[in-house]
């Protein structure tokens, strides 16, 4: 994958979160011609620009994706976008519904105008499992993200810009993550607070979503979105899972789990392929790849991977695959150093 980065300029909305640092930090490791990080929020592209300062292919921006006009001119000369930028937090969105819309929809629209302008090879868009049949403001708003993705490939005029999404499940060690919640909690001796003992997810580390990421754009042909392969946990068993791992280092408070039930719009399961999509589904090695939902009307590609591809028979739901065990899951946690 490396070879592929050496003669590319790669710009990354939202420099600053989990997902968008590691994408930094993979991409300048791989030595990649130049990168090009914005973000809005100023204290923390102070300090990742402090961590890069003697790095002369390394560059920030304070800029908002909400800017349309900033990034069609931090944009020229660009090869690659990954757009990262986005408000996440379901509740927040759900409180505050237009600032998902001008940052995930409109922010999204402005970042494929200025690709587009500026004739850039690829641009790959972060999406979300909650994307999938969406049942809050946040997850709404990401499908549109991903239609307007592949609706952008019907602007093309030539070879690039290629448009194509990925989706993601629960990144293990973002911001926000499940993982420091349980942590403090038992190491203040309060009892985990569960929402359903099952209610189950799809999982990843910080380090394996940025480089699905990396790989979508090597494969990206057009209007598609990439869904990785990934493990599932029961949310029960990891709490379970870090109980035993502190108990190991030490730790032990005869910690209890409080159920406190599921918050509003949350699933008792996650999805990352629905029932519409099997049939335009195809499996590839490490990636599920979604063909676009009206191909004729948006792009006329003939999809070639490049490797064998498998049709789609089943939903791609973590409550109808199978979990990992908890010894299982404690050594998933040991091996990927996520507590």
């Amino acid at each position: 994958m490396s070879q592929f980065w050496k003669d590319k300029n790669v710009f990354i909305t939202g420099a600053c979160g989990t997902v968008g640092k590691e994408l930094i930090r993979q991409l300048h490791s791989y030595g990649a011609k130049e990168i090009i990080g914005i973000d809005n929020n100023e204290s923390d592209l102070f300090f990742i620009d402090q961590l890069y300062r003697n790095e002369t292919n390394v560059r920030f921006f304070l800029c908002d994706i909400k800017n349309r006009d900033q990034l069609l001119g931090l944009m020229k000369g660009v090869d690659i976008v990954l757009h990262a930028a986005a408000r996440k937090h379901v509740i927040l969105n759900e409180i505050s519904p237009t600032e998902a819309i001008y940052t995930n929809i409109v922010g999204t629209q402005n970042v494929i105008d200025a690709a587009l302008a500026n004739n850039v090879q690829k641009v790959i868009f972060t999406s979300s499992d909650k994307a999938v049949n969406p049942t809050n403001v946040m997850g709404t708003s990401k499908l549109m993200g991903e239609r307007l993705m592949t609706a952008a490939n019907a602007s093309t005029r030539g070879k690039y810009p290629v448009f194509a999404s990925t989706r993601f499940g629960n990144v293990l060690g973002s911001n926000g993550s499940v993982i420091p919640i349980f942590k403090g909690q038992i190491e203040r001796a309060e009892p985990i607070t569960l929402t359903d003992p099952e209610m189950s997810r799809f999982v990843m580390t910080i380090d394996e979503a940025a480089s699905l990421v990396l790989q979508s754009v090597e494969l990206a042909q057009g209007g598609e979105v990439f869904v990785t392969k990934m493990p599932i946990i029961r949310i029960e068993d990891l709490a379970k899972a870090m109980v035993e791992i502190w108990k190991e280092r030490g730790v032990d408070h005869n910690t209890q789990i409080k159920v406190i039930g599921a918050k509003p719009g949350e699933k008792m399961y996650e999805e990352l392929i629905n029932d519409e999509e099997v049939r335009r589904t195809i499996e590839i090695d490490d990636f599920f790849t979604v063909l676009p939902a009206f191909k004729g009307v948006y792009i006329d590609e003939e999809y070639d991977y490049g490797s064998v591809e498998r049709p789609v028979n089943r939903i791609y739901r973590s409550d109808k695959e199978t979990s990992l065990t908890l010894d299982e899951l404690i050594r998933y946690l040991k091996d990927k150093k996520l507590v």
